[in-house]
């Protein structure tokens, strides 16, 4: 596996090895020994969803004690993929880093707790799953406006398919951070 820091501390890209031959393809997703340097977690759920072109999920988190470390990773299709440091004592609070996972490059993401994560969907029928260091517990989901002014996010997009939570999430310029 090639692992990644990015610029935002504690979060790395991780870039499997892939075998192929004229069958198709085998590769581990994750492997705990491998990763135990950088993602020492014990994973508590894996959730999955799939999504249309044009679907944009985000940008959310749990407050702590509830917060939740991610592996993220794209089965079929691909995203822009995006997070956001909510730690204080970072210096790059509130700053973003995103990229694109797809089936084609099966790349992941591991997001660290005190992190907002969105994707979009670029593809039809995109299939994304991602594992968690903490089980769901909606009353301490929080969802931040993905098109807050202030974050200067470049989606790509100006009218993505919003759920009713991400179309009344709160703007990031009047957000006090838990983390």
């Amino acid at each position: 596996m090639k692992i990644e820091e990015t610029y935002l501390k504690n979060a790395f890209v991780i870039t499997p090895i892939v075998y192929t031959d004229d069958r198709g393809y085998f590769l581990e997703s994750y492997n705990k020994n491998n990763l135990k340097e950088v993602v020492n977690i014990d994973f508590m759920q894996d959730n999955e969803s799939l999504s249309q072109k044009g679907v944009l999920r985000g940008m959310h988190f749990q407050n702590p004690p509830y917060a939740q470390a991610k592996l993220v990773r794209v089965i079929h299709g691909s995203i822009l993929d995006v997070i956001l440091d909510l730690r204080t004592n970072s210096a790059t609070y509130g700053k973003h880093f995103g990229l694109v996972l797809s089936s084609e490059n099966k790349k992941q993401l591991f997001i660290p707790k005190g992190f907002a994560h969105g994707f979009l969907t670029l593809e039809d029928n995109t299939i994304f799953s991602y594992k968690c260091s903490n089980y769901y517990h909606k009353a301490s989901e929080v969802s931040l406006a993905w098109n807050d002014a202030s974050l200067a996010i470049n989606w790509g997009v100006e009218n993505p398919n919003l759920s009713e939570k991400d179309q009344n999430a709160q703007n990031f310029t009047n957000f006090i951070s838990p983390f």
